[in-house]
């Protein structure tokens, strides 16, 4: 017995370089989002989503944020099932994709969230030069890793399927 993935792609079928990243993009965003938030919010208790109100008003603002992550996983999985299922998805583009979203998520909550905003800090009563570094540093490590996929994946798709 064959599975839906070993049988051969329609003839005509082409992956969908573009769909593919940008969906796997929103699942890495929502990944990150979750991870900073069961971590950083839950685990360790270092800041909520929003610290410059009361405990009640924080409280909601991690609500909200775990609920957009909850959305967003949940359209990324339902957008990935129909790629999946058209034996649309370039697993190459998907791959990058999910380390593009996340570096994004990671350095969008460090830059815009952290300093310009002034939502939240990674962290109080500390010096918090040292958790920046790390924080913006490890977003800008993702998007590195997303990066060279990126271009591997293009570049493996432009080349003759013979030489692949």
């Amino acid at each position: 017995m064959t599975s839906e993935q070993d049988r051969p792609a329609p003839s005509g079928t082409r992956p969908e370089t573009r769909r593919s990243l940008a969906v796997c993009a929103l699942i890495g965003a929502a990944v990150m989002a979750a991870v900073d938030e069961i971590v950083f919010h839950q685990v360790l208790h270092w800041h909520h989503f929003y610290d410059r109100s009361t405990p009640g008003v924080a409280l909601l603002s991690d609500g909200l944020l775990h609920t957009a992550e909850l959305l967003g996983l949940v359209a990324g999985f339902f957008l990935l099932a129909d790629l999946r299922r058209r034996r649309a998805l370039s697993a190459a583009h998907a791959r990058a994709g999910f380390f593009l979203g996340a570096g994004l998520f990671q350095l969008f909550d460090g830059v815009v969230d952290h300093k310009l905003l002034r939502l939240h800090q990674v962290r109080y009563g500390v010096d918090v030069t040292p958790y920046d570094w790390a924080w913006n540093l490890a977003a800008l490590a993702l998007l590195a890793v997303g990066a060279v996929l990126a271009v591997r994946a293009r570049r493996r798709t432009r080349l003759p399927a013979a030489a692949r």
